[in-house]
């Protein structure tokens, strides 16, 4: 068969010859013998194949005619004369259906291939965007004998038509429209012998699949004949040799096609050469194909056989993605990828190329590119030989992550398998005979059990075939069980350098286990070129987050959620946008607050909200607030798999959300005390929890503000040591009021003056009460292993009864100096012994009690020499009896306490895997 060159108008022999109706003729005759002597569907269809494909041969030859310099050259001497060259002087550039979707692209196409300075140009195409879908869709329903294949037929003439028409004029115009007529009227004709025989071969369902590409093809050459550039139209069904290797799969005879490809050659020599993807032909030339998105396949074939400078895969992309973007958002674009990379994430599902497309190319290293036509200016990815001048370092030797769904694992156990040679053959050999596909394999070294996954729509074929093969084994004990575990996923990372730098497997498992994913199964070949695991399908995308940011985000990214931006959680939010560039940028910490929420407005994003204008955001987008709603938006996230919830009130409703967030994997971090103070079971079964999964609870801020009062304990106790006492001023509004509570001020002036300076609480009786240091003595003492309950603390008030009635805080501020006197009197007979009023806590372990009380201290010791509003613990313990261990500093503000979860977010960060 020849090729078409685009050259001069319909010479008038041509013209003559597409007058002659032989096609149709023939067509119509052949199947009136066919039923005439009644043969079988298959003897017809053979038959009117042999015709069908007489037919294309003529209608190519006249396609030549057509377009063939009027001039022609013979082929002997061309032979003679021509030869195909080889190497760096060829670029091969492939367009996709989408790239070729409309007429505006097919010229933007031509642009791009005259815009390469490249010496000689080879162009393959898809068929135009869903028109290889609308092909198959009319064999399937002629051979369903349903009427709609003609309308259907109609539908791709009329989308054919119209792209010519925009996009050729004059007589290139009129030369592809009769070739359209003609190949759309033979369609119709095989077409109706498959709805009379009601069956199509595959040979004859790729004959009419392939004519998508012949006219999209065409239309490109005559779009860049066009523009002035010579140029040749290759069917390369005339060159590409290729035979049957397994199911749905073909290989190419890369000897024959190379001799095919010089004969073609020979007779149309050509700087420029648009080719038909995605079809090719048997040895026998019988029409085939290359299969689905076999149009890369053709363009790596083609660029093997000419040796090319590259290949270059035109897309809708800007390359190979790290993953998936429509599961992971931020997944990152990858400027170089080695063919086994490529390779592995292909098999694995990632949509990057044909799976066979890289092999013919990687013999010769021949880079392929892929590009993005609708963005020029984007690099691309390449895909070559393993880069040299690639840093060694862990994150970079992972390239990609990709995923499998809708899986099954099939584990078959047994003691009896134990060293017994074949059991393994002989579960496969099942497998293979009920023609399932083994995506991954796992066996332990014990031979105790094998375990593979397969598509789950298969696994009910395998099962059965298992349970039929091994019947005996099972009845006599050798094999216990035969199991399926439906509904899983498998995620592979992908690497070539894995194989070379060790821990990478840690930092996978890590990422996993921190997201609290549960594996199934590992699989890791000795090429180390991925690592395998099998997932619960529904942890699949939160598992592929994980392990995604783990390598090519920062070393911890954080989804926050506020509940509380008042006081201390506007301060915490304005701490973080001081603070989170610097955190990116020096410990790898990425925190991203993506939900805030009041009592009665929230304000929520999936990547981050703005907090720089956070307040105003909040004012003018925010929606009603539903602690629920807020909730599912934080646990639905699948951007980021590490969420936190920050509990910035002091509500007790909010406070018994934590278990059943904790429980979904969201980790808490609170300064609220109602949670650790409140119930006992309720507290111990947050302890189990946190301590039994990767799901983490911080409370710092619960006793000291900004101190380390819980880490310093836990510290003393995780070390061995005995905790004895504890005793501290843990208020600091009451610390403020008593270290102010000297000479001759009345104890009203300074509890009004701590109240203006924003130190009380707005009712002041919240802090004299004495509540609120009986919330810290309990946590205390409950983290010191003591189990009591807040009404087991008696506490001194330091409200009188009489004013505990109040009806308002500004009544309780009138009446209260109506006690100075009393208060003058207790701190007179303190001086007179040289001592000082302090409001304590206490936590005596020994005899596993609590208190809280207004005790007198000496002026030498440690709790009279405060100042401001500061806090002090002193811990006595087995190792610190003579001289207790002291934290000491501000205890109460803003700022400090803000600090104070500000330091436990940074500490989940740090168990999450940044750097300390």
């Amino acid at each position: 068969m020849q090729g078409l060159a685009v050259a001069s108008p319909l010479p008038p022999a041509a013209a003559a010859a597409r007058r002659r109706p032989r096609a149709s003729s023939s067509t119509r005759e052949a199947v009136s013998q066919c039923w005439k002597y009644e043969l079988s569907r298959d003897q017809y269809l053979g038959g009117f194949l042999r015709i069908s494909q007489s037919q294309g041969s003529l209608h190519r030859h006249r396609s030549t005619n057509l377009l063939r310099p009027a001039a022609a050259i013979s082929v002997e001497q061309d032979e003679l004369n021509t030869y195909l060259p080889k190497g760096d002087m060829w670029s091969v550039h492939k367009f996709g259906g989408t790239c070729m979707g409309t007429p505006q692209r097919i010229q933007s196409v031509a642009d791009i291939v005259l815009g390469d300075s490249s010496e000689r140009k080879l162009i393959i195409v898809s068929a135009m965007s869903k028109v290889t879908d609308m092909m198959y869709n009319l064999v399937q329903k002629a051979q369903s004998r349903d009427d709609s294949y003609t309308i259907a037929l109609e539908e791709v003439f009329e989308k054919h038509m119209a792209a010519a028409k925009d996009l050729l004029d004059g007589e290139d115009l009129a030369s592809f429209l009769s070739q359209l007529h003609s190949d759309v009227s033979n369609l119709r004709a095989m077409l109706r012998a498959i709805y009379i025989a009601g069956h199509a071969t595959e040979s004859f369902s790729d004959f009419v699949v392939g004519h998508g590409e012949l006219w999209s093809s065409q239309m490109l050459s005559y779009a860049i004949k066009k523009s002035g550039a010579p140029c040749s139209w290759m069917d390369t069904r005339e060159v590409l040799v290729v035979k049957p290797s397994g199911s749905n799969q073909v290989d190419p005879d890369c000897l024959e096609s190379e001799k095919r490809l010089q004969k073609w050659f020979s007779r149309q020599p050509a700087d420029i050469i648009v080719a038909t993807g995605f079809i090719a032909s048997t040895a026998e030339n019988i029409p085939t194909t290359l299969k689905r998105d076999g149009s890369d396949f053709s363009a790596a074939i083609i660029g093997s056989l000419v040796r090319a400078r590259q290949v270059t895969i035109w897309t809708d992309v800007d390359g190979v993605f790290s993953a998936d973007p429509r599961k992971v958002s931020e997944a990152v674009i990858l400027r170089t990828l080695s063919y086994q990379e490529a390779w592995e994430m292909s098999y694995f599902g990632a949509n990057v190329l044909h799976p066979r497309t890289i092999i013919p190319v990687m013999k010769d290293n021949i880079p392929i590119v892929i590009k993005n036509m609708f963005n020029l200016c984007a690099p691309g990815t390449m895909i070559c030989k393993q880069p040299a001048n690639e840093n060694g370092d862990l994150d970079a030797c992972v390239k990609s992550f990709a995923t499998i769904d809708n899986l099954a694992l099939v584990n078959v156990e047994g003691t009896g398998m134990a060293g017994v040679p074949g059991t393994a053959s002989a579960i496969f050999s099942a497998v293979k005979d009920v023609g399932a596909n083994v995506i991954m394999i796992s066996q332990a070294s014990s031979e105790h059990s094998v375990c593979f996954a397969v598509p789950e729509k298969e696994v009910a074929a395998v099962s059965a075939a298992l349970h039929v093969r091994f019947r005996e084994a099972l009845a006599a004990g050798r094999l216990s069980k035969v199991e399926v575990i439906k509904g899983c996923s498998i995620l592979a990372a992908v690497g070539l350098r894995m194989a070379s730098t060790p821990g990478v497997s840690a930092i996978l498992f890590d990422a996993l286990a921190k997201a609290n994913i549960n594996v199934r199964a590992i699989a890791q070949g000795c090429s180390e070129y991925n690592i395998t695991v099998v997932l619960k399908q529904e942890d699949c995308v939160r598992a592929l987050r994980a392990a995604h940011s783990r390598f090519f985000l920062s070393k911890t990214t954080l989804a926050v959620g506020i509940i509380g931006p008042g006081l201390i959680g506007g301060t915490l939010l304005n701490q973080l946008k001081d603070q989170a560039a610097v955190l990116k940028e020096n410990m790898n910490i990425d925190l991203r607050v993506i939900g805030i929420t009041g009592s009665s407005t929230m304000l929520l994003s999936d990547t981050g909200i703005d907090l720089t204008q956070w307040k105003q955001l909040l004012q003018k987008e925010a929606e009603p607030a539903n602690i629920d709603s807020f909730v599912h938006h934080l646990s639905d996230n699948h951007i980021f798999p590490n969420k936190v919830l920050v509990d910035c009130t002091a509500d007790t409703s909010v406070a018994s959300h934590y278990y059943d967030w904790l429980k979904k994997g969201i980790h808490v971090i609170t300064p609220n005390k109602k949670a650790n103070s409140g119930p006992l079971d309720r507290y111990l079964k947050l302890r189990t929890l946190q301590r039994a999964s990767y799901t983490h609870y911080f409370y710092e801020a619960t006793v000291g503000a900004g101190l380390p009062i819980i880490s310093t304990l836990r510290g003393l106790l995780e070390t061995g040591d005995k905790i004895l006492r504890i005793e501290g001023i843990f208020s600091g509004t009451l610390s403020y009021i008593f270290n102010n509570f000297e000479g001759t001020r009345p104890f009203s002036d300074v509890v009004a003056e701590a109240k203006e300076a924003g130190y009380t609480e707005p009712d002041p009786r919240d802090d004299l009460s004495g509540t609120d240091v009986a919330r810290k003595v309990i946590i205390l003492a409950r983290e010191s292993g003591l189990r009591l309950e807040l009404p087991d603390i008696p506490v001194k008030s330091l409200v009188p009864e009489t004013l505990a009635s109040c009806s308002s805080a500004d009544e309780f501020m009138q009446k209260l100096p109506t006690f100075d006197e009393d208060w003058a009197r207790q701190r007179s007979d303190a001086e007179a012994a040289d001592e000082v009023l302090r409001y304590v806590g206490v936590v005596d372990t020994v005899n596993k009690k609590g208190q809280v009380e207004l005790r007198r201290y000496k002026r030498d010791h440690p709790f009279a020499q405060l100042s401001g509003s500061d806090n002090i613990i002193a811990f006595t313990t087995s190792r610190y009896k003579e001289q207790p261990l002291i934290v000491r500093g501000p205890g109460a503000g803003a700022e400090v306490t803000a600090g104070g979860v500000f330091c436990d977010l940074l500490r989940l960060a740090s168990y999450l895997g940044a750097p300390s």
